[in-house]
């Protein structure tokens, strides 16, 4: 299987939280079919359809980066993070800095471990102990270049592993994005919706689940499920026990819990299995930790569901899915758009 062109694309472009216009401009571009609009944080919002329910399908389109706090003398940058990092990812990477003239190429750098004291060797490395270094001779050399502010993502292709299996960085979660426009797609060119149907592309999830928030006020749906991703159970150390059983090739997971709505997680269920598709199930006893914590108490409230794509290596430059998981992703909400009635009951 390969890479869908619409994917590549969103996991190819730097746009991490608040600073997503260059994969939102990808996202609408591939959106034409459908009535466009958008919100005041920068969700896109794709809609065809005016009947009920309207359903909603959101994912969030940012990415974690960094952002470029200081300009030194010698023409390093010193950064703080967008999103949750794991300092280890970043050492010796390669990044790119979008300048005000364009994209700026640079790594991250530490002080070398040779001249490292046998206790500092010891310790894990902080944030605030790396720099990116864009090769100017000086701050002035920089600062033609680069203004404080300026948002940094790392700098990594997708690239296709053995099997089904694709690695890249912003994974998490361009995936989402591209299911919920896809999805969108496919129910409009099959049976078509049962009501209406909305691909969300939400902004701001890494930093707070924002986009989402102002989304649901924007789009109104009737009812609307979350596409993330979740942990691959099949990697080395993950604990099933503790998460729940989600390999890579097991489709889809849906979301069940406290803060999610039974009705919309059995007519997930339902529709997995009546189109054969290969589901798992996660459960969650409070927060999801995603979209659908603030899509659910949007409003009056909206009945909400969640599925979420087993990824291995979250928050990575290296996140890997196996791409029939998404296939499969699409495929369920799209039929699950199709096999909507109007007069579905979503009552708790």
């Amino acid at each position: 299987m390969s890479t869908p062109d619409l994917l590549d694309k969103l996991l190819r472009v730097g746009a991490p939280s608040g600073y997503e216009a260059p994969a939102a401009e990808i996202w609408r571009e591939a959106a034409g079919f459908a009535e466009l609009s958008s919100d005041g944080l920068g969700s896109s919002i794709a809609r065809v359809g005016d009947a009920a329910p309207l359903f909603a399908v959101v994912g969030h389109i940012d990415e974690i980066g960094l952002i470029i706090t200081h300009i030194d003398e010698k023409g390093f940058l010193w950064f703080a993070p967008i999103g949750g990092w794991d300092p280890q990812i970043l050492v010796g990477q390669r990044v790119e800095v979008r300048g005000k003239n364009g994209l700026v190429p640079g790594v991250v750098g530490r002080k070398p471990i040779h001249l490292l004291e046998a206790d500092q060797r010891k310790k894990v490395v902080e944030l605030k102990g790396m720099h990116v270094d864009i090769g100017a001779d000086g701050r002035d050399e920089a600062a033609k270049l680069i203004r404080v502010g300026d948002p940094v993502v790392i700098a990594a292709e997708p690239v296709a592993v053995a099997g089904e299996r694709l690695v890249s960085k912003s994974m998490d979660n361009r995936l989402g994005a591209y299911v919920a426009l896809e999805s969108l797609r496919r129910c409009v060119d099959g049976e078509g919706p049962g009501g209406s149907f909305a691909a969300v592309a939400a902004v701001q999830e890494e930093i707070g689940l924002f986009g989402a928030r102002t989304a649901a006020f924007e789009v109104r749906p009737d009812l609307a499920v979350a596409v993330d991703v979740t942990h691959a159970t099949d990697a080395p150390g993950v604990d099933e026990k503790e998460i729940g059983s989600h390999p890579l090739g097991s489709g889809p997971a849906i979301g069940r819990g406290s803060t999610l709505s039974p009705k919309v997680f059995e007519l997930l269920v339902e529709t997995a299995e009546a189109e054969g598709i290969e589901y798992s199930i996660s459960a969650s006893g409070r927060g999801t930790s995603t979209d659908a914590d603030v899509l659910q108490i949007s409003r009056s409230g909206i009945p909400t569901g969640l599925v979420s794509i087993p990824l291995r290596y979250m928050h990575s430059p290296v996140e890997m899915v196996d791409l029939r998981d998404v296939e499969a992703t699409v495929n369920l909400l799209a039929a699950f758009g199709s096999r909507l009635k109007t007069d579905v009951d979503l009552s708790r």
